[in-house]
């Protein structure tokens, strides 16, 4: 028996396999949560040879900026589902690379509008989807990844570090709104980690490396500490904790800028005393 066993998960944004989203969508699994999948069209193929581990993982095709494409997505995973769910998890994000690199005074509108609408604005219209099968289940959980450049400034990553903001603010709305219906909402704020979509993130590579040697854990943050730290939050235990950002970091957050290296950086793990 598993922490999520009898539980029903929908886990958007599996690109990869080193996709955020896919250690999730592990760690439910292995927690015996029946777990379904949404990735944009061109990469179903791919996410459902990822799913293979996964059970009999549902794999749905869903456009997060067409309204009548998520509506269908959700009548899929109901009529899966038994007409219910408990959790929700969103990973989902884009912005053109020429609104992420430079200034950011340069962001175009049409820019804004794009990295705000798929990154933001998708939790709420995905929300609006989940809350009939989260009514039905007796309450749920939904969870949002976002990143520090929501509220620091992170060179290259601009205009998402805006959607981030407007992600976690929605993700306190949304908390207040299905409150009453036993739906928590919560963000997770994971440390770097070394994606496919992070790595074209100005300064990225040095971040990582900041994380081994400054962190109090003293070692990278990984998909599957973000997958944990969501079985948590699915956990009926977690049902008193709402509108919150966590963040899955070693404890990079609480150090001050300009914090020299951890003095036992570098040694064996044997060898910290």
């Amino acid at each position: 028996m598993g922490l999520l066993t009898g539980k029903r998960a929908l886990v958007s944004g599996v690109a990869n396999s080193k996709s955020i989203a896919l250690g999730i969508a592990q760690a439910f699994h292995e927690q015996g949560a029946r777990v379904a999948l949404t990735c944009i069209q061109s990469t179903q193929r791919r996410v459902a040879k990822l799913a293979a581990d996964l059970g009999p993982a549902l794999v749905i095709a869903c456009d997060v900026t067409k309204d009548d494409d998520i509506a269908r997505a959700f009548a899929e995973v109901g009529e899966a589902f038994d007409g219910k769910l408990d959790v929700l998890v969103h990973s989902i994000a884009y912005a053109r690379l020429e609104d992420m690199n430079g200034e950011f005074l340069n962001v175009t509108r049409e820019g804004w509008n794009l990295a705000l609408d798929v990154s933001a604005y998708s939790l709420v219209a995905m929300a609006r989807g989940a809350r009939p099968l989260m009514k039905a289940a007796g309450g749920g959980s939904i969870m949002a990844l976002t990143y520090m450049g929501s509220d620091r400034v992170t060179p290259g990553y601009n205009i998402m570090g805006v959607a981030k903001a407007a992600l976690e603010c929605a993700v306190r709305y949304l908390a207040y709104d299905l409150g009453p219906d036993g739906i928590r909402v919560n963000a997770l704020s994971s440390g770097p980690i070394p994606t496919v979509s992070a790595m074209v993130v100005e300064g990225v590579e040095e971040a990582l490396k900041t994380t081994v040697t400054h962190s109090p854990m003293l070692r990278p943050i990984t998909p599957r500490d973000v997958g944990n730290a969501a079985v948590l939050y699915a956990v009926d235990l977690s049902r008193a904790m709402t509108g919150a950002t966590v963040y899955i970091d070693g404890g990079m957050r609480m150090l001050a800028a300009g914090a020299r290296p951890h003095p036992r950086a570098g040694k064996p793990a044997a060898e910290r005393p």
